[in-house]
């Protein structure tokens, strides 16, 4: 299911801004084009949109007849969605109102959002996925090479490709487009050149074309950004012979116009099959149920599910949208990642080394922390069946707690490493500490009567069995006077410290005193 707001941040801020949050949370399932002369407004489920309307009133007539139909969402231009009038009619009906930029026709608006419906209503089917966009995007730059008269590549804003043409022998190329189109990506070195030129500066700042001259093994390119609503969304790149024409570079500029619709639709499409697969995990990490389809792609089992942790600052999307933007840039181009119950999870494979495995997550934690302090993965156990998977999770989660509380050390580690921790954090926190029995509740009352700290003295006494001296300089104190409390922590409550097990207990409660504490 997508809703309104699901479908105006999956396209993003370039066409869209939401003015009014109503109760625009139920399922979009179509869109629908009001036309002011007509009564229709559609039915339930159509996000309408008002196109041809000339001033408010007209806007504010068109919001009522949505509220009586049970519209819950409508689009504007700009200039009407933000209108007092219309802004308070729309908040009196508890709809939703979105705006839309006017650089924008309604026919792209449609084409752009029944693309992404039909994404989120077959996720799976290639007919409904990202093929249709790939393929106008070759097309896209077929012409865009023909205007120029010189290979093309398409790539978004972190220079991989997108689509690039097909009219031109390999001799018109050079070392540089040949490993860009066979890696998927510009090429590392290819990156610092143009990095060192301030290439990636001046895309993310403007929407000019601008020539960039050649360099070892690379051939000067035109350049071209692409944009929509101020944000920089990818680039058209042109291996020319040396500077063009201003009218190329116009009609360039043209096509980059065209390419940046394409672009949003792309985002909007693959933000859509992300959430979903998102949920999938979360469904599986949940409670894996035997009857239930299994529709998450995992690798070869054994498994294990990875607790993570960011440093402080970052919201639960914001701590997802970081592991996976780590990933993928380290090289795992598919993240098996989901957010649940306010921590992100990963299920990664446990018998490889490479990007998706523990060993490798294990290193890039580790990296990852010596700069960005309060970054932690924890692994739960192995998972061999799927319906392992919830109680790899539990396990991860638990000891993630210890992680962030310094009882565990960090930044990376597995259950196997931490399974003693692990075991007396159960047995602590299963003690009610409102109703302790024994001499350790005597001490505690004789701590709080006489401002005393006999409870720590025992803890520490009881931390280095037989090693007298190191106990008191944990303390601070010389041995002779540690001995003289401890004799007379003695004399206080009745205590046996020869028995293993009354030396257990005494651990255990004064463990669980403490985490309260």
């Amino acid at each position: 299911m997508i809703t309104a707001p699901d479908l105006v941040v999956a396209v993003g801020p370039a066409l869209f801004e939401v003015v009014v949050t109503g109760r625009g949370d139920g399922e979009v399932r179509d869109v629908f084009l009001a036309d002011p002369q007509e009564p229709a407004t559609g039915q339930p489920g159509d996000l309408v949109l008002g196109l041809g309307l000339r001033n408010a009133e007209e806007a504010v007539e068109l919001l009522e007849r949505c509220a009586a139909t049970n519209a819950s969402s409508v689009v504007l231009r700009t200039g009407l969605a933000q209108d007092p009038e219309v802004v308070a009619t729309a908040e009196r009906w508890l709809l939703t109102l979105i705006a839309l930029q006017p650089s924008v026709t309604w026919a792209h608006v449609v084409w752009l959002l029944r693309g992404v419906l039909d994404r989120a209503a077959a996720p799976n089917s290639p007919a409904a996925g990202d093929a249709g966009v790939h393929q106008e995007l070759f097309a896209l730059a077929d012409a865009a090479a023909a205007i120029v008269d010189a290979p093309v590549t398409i790539e978004d804003n972190q220079s991989r490709v997108l689509a690039y043409s097909s009219q031109h022998n390999i001799s018109d190329t050079d070392p540089a487009r040949v490993s860009t189109i066979v890696g998927r990506r510009v090429p590392p070195e290819v990156i610092s050149h143009y990095r060192a030129r301030g290439v990636f500066r001046r895309l993310a700042r403007s929407s000019e074309p601008f020539f960039v001259p050649p360099g070892p093994n690379v051939r000067p390119r035109l350049v071209v950004p692409v944009r929509a609503g101020g944000e920089w969304l990818g680039s058209i790149w042109a291996m020319v012979g040396g500077p063009v024409t201003d009218e190329v570079t116009a009609e360039l500029s043209n096509a980059a116009s065209v390419l940046a619709l394409h672009l949003l639709r792309l985002r909007a499409q693959a933000d859509v099959a992300r959430r979903s697969a998102i949920d999938r995990l979360r469904t599986v990490l949940r409670q894996f149920s035997p009857d239930a389809p299994m529709d998450v792609r995992l690798p070869q089992p054994p498994w294990r599910v990875v607790a993570l942790a960011t440093p402080d600052g970052y919201d639960e999307p914001q701590q997802l949208d970081l592991w996976e933007s780590n990933g993928r840039r380290h090289g795992w181009s598919e993240p098996l990642l989901a957010d649940l119950d306010g921590t992100v999870l990963a299920v990664v494979s446990d018998d490889t080394d490479g990007p998706g495995s523990w060993r490798w997550l294990r290193k890039l934690a580790i990296d990852l922390a010596k700069d960005s302090p309060g970054t932690a993965a924890a692994a739960g156990g192995l998972a061999r069946y799927p319906a392992d998977l919830p109680s790899s999770r539990a396990e991860a989660v638990e000891l993630l707690g210890l992680v962030r509380r310094g009882v565990a050390e960090g930044p990376a580690l597995r259950v196997e490493q931490a399974w003693h921790l692990l075991t007396v954090h159960r047995a602590v926190t299963s003690l009610d500490t409102t109703k302790l029995d024994g001499p350790l509740a005597t001490l505690l009352r004789h701590d709080i009567a006489h401002d005393t700290g006999f409870v720590e003295t025992l803890q520490a006494w009881l931390n280095y069995p037989g090693q007298p001296q190191q106990a008191a300089k944990e303390l601070h104190l010389h041995t002779n006077t540690l001995r003289h409390r401890m004799k007379r922590i003695g004399e206080i409550a009745d205590l046996d410290l020869s028995d293993p097990r009354e030396r257990l207990a005494l651990q255990l409660q004064i463990a669980a005193v403490r985490t309260e504490h």
